[in-house]
Parts: structure tokens; C-alpha cells; sequence
């Protein structure tokens, strides 16, 4: 089973050479420390950067550096600072070329409902809506089943939803999964985690061929 910090891990080995890529909250934030580096990665956050590169260590951080969520950041050379118009002029012209999201719950068909639960405060909808909508490839970052244990990827969400049939991957502590016009379909498993595990954990149904591996994470 992984943790938070291997789940980037994978997704990192998602990331290729020239991308643009925007990171979410949470998990997905923590992608940037893990991008291999032999090849050139510009991420992008909506408050206004373009060229972020991972936290700062500790004693490090600069307070007016932030992301979207707050957090401190560092800047690489050449990285540049804008308005938010121009941040999601970048976004709804589909100039960033991999969306990493966090999720609470993802459908069998694509769907993601990430941004509020029913009765609970939440700071708003944030840029999460801009980016599901004009996203070509968006890949979440997840835990597979909540505190009670109960399955988060589903035949069909039951929070509000933030986009509609958008997410192309998922990564979770139990599973590597893909979205595609029959369901979900199983890639890869964490190590030392059987595909009986994952059906178990998995609401939605899960499309299987022959020997499911292991992921690599380096």
C-alpha cells in the first residue's frame, strides 16, 4: 500500500519532457519534488506562476512565494508571475498540457467530484471547475477508499460533481487505473497488493487483462 509521497511518485513517471503542467492540492503538489531531472518540466499554478520547482527546505521558504493552495514554493530560473486573467486565459486556451487533481470521489465514466461535501465549510470552488473543463489530460492523485474503508472509486459519484467524464488515469495507494469507454480499467497494483484486494476496495467494476503488474516506483 502506498503513501501520499509514492503516489507522486507515479505520477511523476507521468510527466513528460516540454510539458506544462498545473498541480492541484494536496497529493498532486508534491509531484513537482519527484519529476525526473533530465527533462524540462515548466508547472504552472493559477494565482500566477509559471516555473515552479519543488518546497523549500526548511528555513528556505519565502512567504510571498505561494501556490494556488498557499504553500510556500520555490521558483526556477526564468520562471515568470502574472495576473490571474492571464493564469486561466493559459488554462481555458489549453496551454497546460497535464492537470494533476486530487480527488474525493471518481466515476467509472470520468466524472470527479473534488471541491465540496454537503454541510461542511469549504473555501470555494477555486480554479478546479476551469481546469476540469479545459483540460485535455487530467490525471488524480487519490486515496482508493475513505476512513471507514469505503470505496471512492465508484460506478457513479455522489458528491457534487466538479467536471463530467474528464479524468483519463488514477493513481491511488492500491492501484494505477485507467479511464476508458468500457470503465475502469486495472494497470498497475501497489506492491505487495493482489488484484483480489483492489476488486474488494473498488465499488465501480474493474476491466482486467492477464497479469496485472507491480508499479516501479524509484
Amino acid at each position: 500500500m502506498l503513501g501520499k509521497e509514492e503516489i507522486a511518485k507515479r505520477i511523476a513517471q507521468e510527466v513528460k519532457d516540454g510539458y506544462y503542467v498545473n498541480l492541484g492540492i494536496g497529493i498532486p503538489t508534491l509531484v513537482a519534488n519527484y519529476v525526473r531531472t533530465d527533462i524540462a518540466v515548466e508547472f504552472q499554478s493559477e494565482n500566477g506562476v509559471l516555473g515552479m520547482g519543488p518546497f523549500p527546505l526548511d528555513g528556505q521558504e519565502d512567504a510571498d512565494l505561494i501556490n494556488a493552495g498557499k504553500q510556500t514554493i520555490t521558483a526556477l530560473p526564468g520562471a515568470s508571475f502574472f495576473d490571474s486573467a492571464m493564469s486561466f486565459g493559459m488554462i481555458r486556451s489549453q496551454k497546460v498540457d497535464l492537470t494533476i487533481l486530487g480527488a474525493m470521489e471518481v466515476s467509472e465514466n470520468g466524472d470527479i467530484a473534488n471541491w465540496k461535501i454537503p454541510g461542511k465549510m469549504v473555501k470555494g470552488m477555486g480554479g478546479a471547475m476551469d481546469l476540469v473543463a479545459s483540460a485535455e489530460n487530467i490525471i488524480v492523485a487519490m486515496m482508493h477508499v475513505n476512513k471507514k474503508g469505503e470505496s471512492k472509486i465508484l460506478k457513479k459519484c455522489t458528491l457534487p460533481l466538479t467536471g463530467v467524464g474528464c479524468v483519463k488515469k488514477v493513481v491511488t495507494e492500491l492501484a494505477v487505473l485507467e479511464v476508458t469507454p468500457k470503465g475502469f480499467k486495472l494497470l498497475e497494483r501497489a506492491p505487495g497488493i493482489s488484484v483480489e484486494h483492489i476488486i474488494a476496495a473498488t465499488q465501480a467494476p474493474l476491466l482486467i487483462e492477464g497479469d496485472i503488474p507491480e508499479m516501479q516506483i524509484e
